[in-house]
């Protein structure tokens, strides 16, 4: 049976409450304004996965978690959120987890500044602390996220995302960020660089198959997910099943499809029609079974790892994030 996320939140309760006491001090600041926005993100927070995945693999090779870990979480957190801000300006989205967007309450310019804020205390908290390693760490998988949504805009206009280029460009953008956090865990407790480095290839490899499950996502109904239907063809983002489907079905279908999406007029008719072509086609059941294929690989990198304890919650977390409704 999947547990719940707050199942798997249960063996690092402690942490977490911890964590996030932390997390809230590393936001405070001497202008209010910024004190309001702050508050307001912490209120809305999200399931804080990326946390966890830092503790949960800290936690494969040492009982307790140490200052380092939590260094680690507090950063990429700090890093993540940042993220979000600074994407909903880029996208003009006006809500963020079903609630307003910081850009849309305080227009552009603020959210802008309030992500660089985020991203300049996630610095600071790293040089401090004397946290080189993770700075480099957490650096490089900011670098692949910049230019991995870089490479999926470049992508969206020219409309010739094959799957290859899909792969590398969830690889650069979401994987990349879940990689640093398995790896970062597991630094803080000491592991050696071959350890460190299979942890970041698992972290990949998980967040490959979770960005494909949000993709998935698209094809559920709003009032269940919180994610507007059709968002993905909106902004011209060709997704597995997408790519998938266009590659599979015969051509004029697959002229049709590329139309819809190029107009970039995308009403509930034309969200029906493409998605009953890639339910068709098998375009889901395709993308599910790559899901599947990559979460196995996945758990055969724990397997080959000398484990102080059970990877029995860290798998459980993995199965959560790739089976969740929203």
């Amino acid at each position: 049976m999947i547990k719940s996320i707050q199942q798997v939140k249960h063996s690092v309760e402690n942490e977490m409450d911890f964590f996030e006491k932390k997390f809230r001090t590393s936001l405070d600041s001497s202008v209010p304004l910024v004190n309001r926005i702050t508050h307001y993100i912490i209120k809305r927070k999200g399931k804080q996965m990326r946390p966890l995945f830092v503790f949960l693999s800290a936690k494969l090779f040492s009982d307790n978690v140490n200052e380092s870990t939590y260094n680690a979480a507090s950063l990429i957190e700090l890093l993540h959120t940042a993220t979000l801000v600074h994407d909903d300006v880029v996208d003009e989205a006006k809500y963020r987890r079903g609630f307003f967007s910081i850009n849309a309450l305080w227009k552009n310019k603020v959210a802008v500044l309030v992500g660089d804020y985020l991203l300049s205390q996630g610095l600071l908290l790293a040089v401090r602390s004397k946290e080189f390693s993770l700075l480099e760490l957490v650096s490089t998988a900011v670098k692949q996220m910049s230019e991995g949504e870089l490479l999926q805009m470049e992508k969206s206009r020219s409309m010739s995302t094959t799957e290859s280029d899909y792969y590398k460009i969830i690889k650069q953008k979401t994987a990349s960020l879940i990689a640093a956090c398995c790896a970062s865990g597991a630094q803080s407790m000491g592991v050696s660089d071959k350890v460190k480095d299979k942890m970041w290839e698992f972290g990949e490899l998980v967040g490959l198959a979770f960005q494909i499950k949000d993709d998935l996502l698209d094809f559920n109904e709003t009032s269940i997910t919180g994610k507007v239907r059709g968002i993905d063809l909106k902004e011209k983002k060709l997704t597995l099943p997408v790519i998938y489907t266009i590659n599979n079905c015969s051509e004029p279908e697959s002229k049709k499809i590329l139309k819809i999406i190029k107009s970039g007029k995308i009403n509930t008719k034309s969200v029906d029609y493409v998605y009953s072509k890639i339910k068709e086609t098998g375009g889901i059941a395709y993308s599910e079974a790559k899901m599947k294929e990559l979460i196995d690989e996945a758990f055969s990198i724990l397997e080959g790892l000398d484990l102080k304890n059970s990877a029995e919650d860290l798998e459980s977390l993995v199965m959560y994030t790739t089976s969740r409704k929203k």
